[in-house]
């Protein structure tokens, strides 16, 4: 008998062999009644206080704010497939699929979102031609996220809601950054070290 069979034996017998699995409780809150605008609102406060940098603009300002955020990235910028003719920096190039080490040698990557929830200041990667693989949003030192008003939930519950479970997400609730040691904050360990998030309402 393995370490793992004897192990799971042990639990089977603890547990007993008919015991019935208990309902898992599902009475907390799916929806929030909080105006769009104040969304946006919470969004940005929790965005911040996570050191990501918010700027705010309307639909036809999308390609002006990124450029303006990127102004200062120096570098190439790589961008996911799905994003928009309209919202790409000139010079800017579109991922290919190509090798996740030549991705680290861009500056900066450009994606859309599947959702952001407004609670936790989390926007969520789904791996479509908006979002990009997850390699795009991890490797190159700076990114830059549009998240457009219609796509801000209130909730962990409401975002899951909307989102295919069966996609390869990536939760992003501010730069890389951790506290492991000595409790020294240090950004930019497990992706990227600065995330702008272009905000379109």
């Amino acid at each position: 008998m393995s370490a793992r069979e004897e192990i799971l034996g042990r639990i089977r017998t603890a547990l007993g062999e008919d015991r019935p699995v208990p309902p898992v409780a599902r009475d907390y809150r799916t929806t929030d009644g909080r105006s769009p605008a104040e969304l946006l609102d919470v969004l940005t406060d929790r965005l911040e206080d996570y050191k990501a940098t918010v700027v705010r603009c309307g639909p036809a300002e999308v390609a002006a704010s990124v450029a303006t955020a990127l102004a200062a990235v120096p570098g190439d910028i790589v961008v996911a497939p799905g994003v928009p003719a309209d919202w790409r920096p000139d010079g800017a190039v579109e991922d290919d699929g190509r090798a996740a080490v030549a991705l680290a040698g861009y500056a900066a990557t450009l994606t859309g979102v599947s959702v952001a929830i407004a609670e936790t200041g989390t926007l969520v990667l789904d791996g479509s031609p908006l979002s990009g693989r997850r390699a795009l949003s991890l490797l190159p030192d700076c990114l830059v996220c549009v998240v457009e008003a219609g796509q801000v939930v209130g909730s962990v519950p409401e975002g899951l809601g909307v989102l295919d479970p069966l996609a390869p997400l990536t939760m992003i609730s501010g730069p890389s950054a951790t506290s492991d040691i000595e409790l020294q904050r240090v950004e930019g360990v497990h992706g990227p070290r600065t995330l702008i998030v272009v905000l379109v309402a």
